[in-house]
């Protein structure tokens, strides 16, 4: 019987785990990465009950393959980015479907210096799943060591690049019950904040449940000054300042930016994603901010922010990258440099993300079942006709912006507009057209 394909999407290879992600898949992935890389790799895994089966499956391909392994067990994802170089690794893998529901896992790959492979290198593991290789034997195989104090090592980094002084602040951690449980309460705690935290009671089954940044809107921030909310892997955060408003990747970009450039920091400017807000790039135009503008995926922002020299992008999502402090998006840092601005400054967060108005913006995921793929949905006649129409309604007071998801079978629609009522009404026809249009491509 021949062996299926493994295929990289926008973030590794992900899928249902067990049905589309199996420990064979693993092992496999495993041996192709470690003849790709050989030398020494760095394993971490978020909260998933199917974790320990696929990275133990992982390690277990690596070591066939002759690459060392140190596994680092449960440990945010940027924290894995973090510490392959101080672990002089050749390569870090990550197992974790970050955001997605319990049953989803993935597996992703970072070079040695915590960097996202660019997808030339992706295509050379996959080339590598589908071949036979003379396996070594004897002292050819990898050793495999745990280190079980990896979590805390990586806030041991991150406490040496932002350590504000949060005595007297209250804040309040979600965790989503994902990678973060432990990491952020830790870093919290040791800068003196007074702490409230949910979301850090993983089960298995329990990350990303009604907690964490995808339901950051359910979080009760009464009674502290800021609210931070992780999602399972901890690589985005999202924050709710004290008056129970959500500050999201826009407005936190924004607030970075605006203090870098007062401080004479802010390198090349900013890059971000199409999914910004309107309101993000008037800020920056008012402020004299250079910004450039990416396909959605933080590879793209973090290889464009590389080669201009940016100190700051990310995604509305909450998916930050601070390139002083580190290679990937990371959730604990950017929230250890928010909170840094609210010090230095004494403003409250409110005020601080005042820095940008937003437009009015509707996003519908529109699921695409069966044989349909949501490219391919996306590319219909009929739906591009439907961005058509609506651009000529929205005019220059707003845009729409349609695109398949890379993660996920479904095709986003998103529209922002000056008028709330336009923006909700244009986005629901374009969804109802890619919902029509995908029930007849099955």
């Amino acid at each position: 019987m021949k062996e299926k394909t493994i295929s990289f999407g926008t973030d590794g290879v992900r899928g249902v785990a067990n049905r589309d992600l199996t420990p064979e898949d693993a092992t496999r992935l495993g041996l192709a990465a470690a003849r790709a890389f050989g030398g020494r790799i760095v394993v971490g895994r978020d909260t998933r009950i199917s974790g320990g089966m696929l990275s133990g499956a992982l390690v277990a391909g690596l070591s066939a393959g002759g690459a060392g392994v140190v596994d680092l067990g449960v440990i945010p994802t940027p924290g894995v980015a973090a510490l392959a170089p101080r672990l002089g690794a050749t390569a870090a893998a990550v197992v974790s479907a970050s955001h997605n529901p319990y049953p989803d896992n993935g597996i992703k790959f970072f070079s040695g210096e915590g960097r996202k492979l660019p997808l030339g290198r992706e295509r050379e593991i996959e080339e590598l799943t589908g071949t036979d290789f003379p396996r070594p034997t004897g002292d050819g195989v990898g050793a495999v060591e745990t280190l079980d104090e990896g979590a805390g090592l990586y806030v041991d980094g991150a406490l040496k690049l932002l350590s504000p002084d949060a005595r007297g602040v209250k804040v309040l951690l979600d965790c989503a019950n994902g990678a973060a449980y432990r990491a952020a309460p830790e870093a919290f705690g040791r800068i003196g904040a007074e702490l409230s935290v949910v979301g850090a009671e993983p089960t298995g089954t329990n990350i990303n449940e009604g907690c964490g940044s995808t339901h950051v809107g359910e979080l009760d921030a009464s009674g502290h000054d800021v609210a931070f909310a992780f999602d399972g892997d901890a690589d985005r955060v999202l924050a709710v300042d004290e008056r129970g408003d959500v500050v999201d990747g826009d407005k936190i970009i924004a607030i970075l930016a605006r203090d870098l450039q007062e401080r004479g920091a802010l390198g090349g400017g900013v890059v971000v994603t199409v999914m910004s807000n309107l309101g993000f790039f008037k800020a920056m135009d008012a402020m004299g901010v250079p910004y450039l503008v990416t396909p959605v995926g933080d590879r793209h922002v973090a290889g464009e922010m590389l080669r201009i020299g940016a100190s700051v992008g990310g995604e509305q999502s909450g998916h930050v990258i601070l390139s002083e402090h580190a290679t990937t998006g990371d959730g604990l840092v950017t929230a250890l440099a928010l909170l840094d601005v609210m010090v230095r400054s004494g403003k409250p967060l409110s005020e601080l993300a005042s820095v940008m108005d937003v437009y009015p913006q509707k996003l519908i995921n529109v699921a695409v079942g069966g044989a349909a793929s949501a490219k391919a949905v996306a590319a219909l006649d009929v739906v591009e006709g439907a961005v058509a129409g609506a651009e000529k309604t929205l005019g220059d007071g707003g845009r729409i912006l349609l695109r398949p998801s890379g993660t996920e079978p479904v095709v986003r629609v998103m529209v922002e507009h000056e008028d709330e009522a336009v923006c909700r009404e244009v986005c629901a026809e374009v969804a109802r057209v890619v919902e029509a249009a995908g029930r007849e491509e099955v």
